[in-house]
């Protein structure tokens, strides 16, 4: 027995210095695996993406730190297939699940609650079976909560995942529940969220107000480097709603989502992963033009263009982070998008430098107002400038200089309204 005893006593004492020894090891490796899977280069001063230092989301705080602003009260919650914490738990289950407050509405924006309508789809308003509460389309008959779909609720509560371009309508639809909010008199907490491509990403033509409309809500960039705290911030200079909003833990402005420690929801069915978040401004900005996406963003290109052609064209650009591979896609030469530093990659100039460089290719068809009816393209880019640079065949290089005296005044307009 006692020869039992010691021998069971050195397996431990051997296991736990095997244990010590790979503890370290297993650290590096995972290390160097983050490494790796993280962008390869220009990491020196990049936040830590470790467990620790995972973003705690606003969602997250609600029903404890800040659970005085619901207690007692009937809640009205936009939302949808994003609206989870780190989890995986949707809010709406959270509110509903929540005894000292009562969830009576549920709101939905394009794409319909669970994610799935194609952009561009009518969303229809119905009542939850399983929770017997209405779900009010807000990509529907309106846009903007009417007065009859907020008279049951005292607070609405939004917590929607953004993806950073001033196109992308959940957060359109946030500026319309804040002005619905003012005018019914219901205060509104936003529930704020990272912004995937970061916070440092800030670039494009500032829209003009001829051409605020859903898919481009306030005078913005297409890359704004906000989160939706802010953004509701920065609307409401403009709104003047009662809003709260609960800011997130660990977030850094430096951070895109691979350093924010949570996982990915697909958006809207064609955002499927992060990877086409990044790409969306840059593949999916030639409305009208014949220059189109495809396989999620992560491809764009043309009928009567060379995909080697423009891949060397592009590749010759010195864009930062990002590298283009030639494809064609049945008539149309395109280029597949490499991003291999998701840092110091910017999707905007990504976009000018592909639509310049098919433009002098092919001749494209740039839409323009017609008659008093703005175009898409025209919606999309805030104003008709960059369509009128295309038409005079203006470089990138060209482009880009021109509007940066404005974009400048909008980074200090903006400082204003940064929490973090």
């Amino acid at each position: 027995m006692k020869k039992i005893t010691a021998l069971f006593i050195f397996i431990m004492v051997i296991s736990t210095s095997v244990a010590s020894a790979l503890t370290p090891m297993q650290s590096a490796f995972s290390n160097l695996d983050r490494f790796i899977s993280s962008y390869v280069e220009g990491r020196e001063n990049e936040p830590d993406a470790s467990d620790s230092g995972k973003v705690i989301l606003g969602n997250e705080r609600l029903l404890t730190e800040y659970s005085h602003l619901i207690k007692g009260k009937r809640l009205g919650l936009v939302t949808n297939q994003t609206g989870v914490d780190s989890a995986m738990v949707k809010t709406v289950d959270k509110l509903y699940n929540y005894n000292e407050a009562e969830l009576t509405a549920i709101y939905s924006p394009e794409h319909g609650l669970d994610g799935k309508t194609l952009a561009g789809k009518y969303v229809a308003s119905y009542t939850d079976k399983t929770l017997n509460l209405p779900v009010y389309s807000l990509y529907g008959e309106t846009r903007e909560p009417s007065k009859a779909m907020m008279e049951n609720v005292d607070v609405m509560i939004f917590d929607m995942q953004d993806i950073g371009s001033r196109t992308y309508t959940y957060m359109s639809t946030l500026n319309y529940v804040m002005r619905a909010g003012k005018k019914y008199g219901k205060p509104v907490i936003i529930l704020d969220r990272p912004n995937p491509i970061g916070g440092n990403t800030v670039d494009g033509y500032v829209a003009q107000d001829k051409y605020l409309t859903f898919v481009g809500v306030d005078n913005l960039p297409l890359a704004h480097g906000m989160t939706a705290g802010e953004l509701a911030g920065f609307f409401n200079r403009k709104i003047g709603a009662d809003i709260t909003v609960i800011p997130m833990k660990n977030y850094k402005r430096s951070m895109v989502w691979q350093d924010t420690g949570l996982k990915f929801v697909a958006t809207s069915p064609k955002i499927p992963d992060i990877y086409s978040a990044f790409c969306y401004i840059a593949t999916g900005m030639g409305e009208g033009t014949s220059v189109g996406q495809d396989d999620y963003f992560k491809w764009v290109g043309s009928a009567g263009i060379d995909s080697l052609a423009l891949a060397n064209s592009l590749n010759s650009s010195g864009l930062s982070g990002v590298t283009f591979s030639p494809e064609t896609r049945g008539s149309r030469g395109g280029v597949r998008i490499n991003i291999t530093n998701f840092h110091r990659y910017n999707p905007v100039q990504t976009s000018i430098y592909i639509l310049t460089a098919a433009n002098s290719m092919k001749t494209l068809n740039i839409p323009s107002e017609q008659n008093g009816v703005i175009p898409m393209f025209e919606k999309i880019w805030g104003g008709s400038r960059f369509g009128n640079a295309l038409k005079s065949k203006w470089s990138a290089e060209k482009i880009i200089e021109s509007y940066q005296d404005e974009l400048n005044e909008f980074k200090e307009e903006r400082k204003k309204y940064l929490i973090y």
